[in-house]
């Protein structure tokens, strides 16, 4: 029988209940759940609810950061690799983000634009999950995006090589520092040539709501061909 020592964090003893086995994590979830009469005519109107819950759950402390969301790109060999990146907008029509274009997820979306995107918010027993195609948004799109970033974020757009191996922290560093003085406060930082947005069109959204006993609710949307959506419900 292992004991587990409590954690420690800033001199704050945090609790271990039940240890660090994750089979023997448990958590009930609540009865309240997700009916076909509950949702919105088409993904992004219910997205655009649920979205708004989470928001309001993070005011409350009940979630950090409501527009994170997992990214999952399949390279040229077949193999699926996922990260976590912000959502910066959505509309009727899409999901958007923005990346170095000769990152990773970069290389394998210019291969291969599909993609997924699956919004974690565990807290409130909630998972969002889209399926759908990426293509890079407009330059002009692009540019406004960049330069309402605050200043170090565009100095690090530059300055990161992303995704490619580095040589040392004090590196990255350096060359941040150099292109810091190039550009300082006040001055206009020009976007990256290989850096820009993506904008998700989806095929399929997924709504899951957690229930009592495992017995999840999945919903999901799916496009037809009319331009049209179709519900469907999922086994848990």
């Amino acid at each position: 029988m292992r004991v587990h020592e409590p954690l420690r964090q800033d001199d704050q003893t945090i609790p271990r209940p039940g240890g660090d086995d994750p089979a023997a994590m448990r958590r009930q979830y609540r009865a309240a759940g997700l009916a076909e009469a509950d949702l919105a005519a088409d993904p992004y109107q219910q997205f655009a609810r649920w979205f708004a819950e989470a928001v309001r759950a993070a005011a409350r402390g009940l979630l950090v950061e409501p527009n994170a969301m997992v990214v999952s790109t399949v390279g040229p060999d077949g193999a699926p690799s996922s990260r976590t990146v912000l959502l910066k907008g959505y509309d009727e029509g899409s999901f958007v983000f923005y990346s170095n274009h000769t990152s990773r997820k970069g290389r394998e979306l210019a291969a291969n634009p599909r993609v997924s995107l699956l919004f974690p918010w565990h807290p409130i027993a909630r998972q969002v999950i889209v399926s759908g195609t990426a293509v890079r948004t407009t330059a002009q799109e692009t540019e406004a995006y960049f330069h309402s970033r605050p200043h170090g974020s565009q100095i690090g757009a530059h300055a990161s090589r992303q995704s490619s191996v580095a040589a040392s922290r004090s590196a990255l560093e350096d060359r941040y520092a150099e292109l810091a003085a190039r550009w300082p406060e006040g001055t206009v930082v020009p976007v990256p040539a290989d850096w820009g947005g993506y904008r998700v069109r989806a095929r399929a959204v997924e709504f899951w709501q957690g229930r009592e006993n495992r017995l999840h609710d999945r919903l999901r949307y799916v496009s037809g061909a009319d331009g049209g959506w179709s519900v469907e419900r999922l086994e848990p």
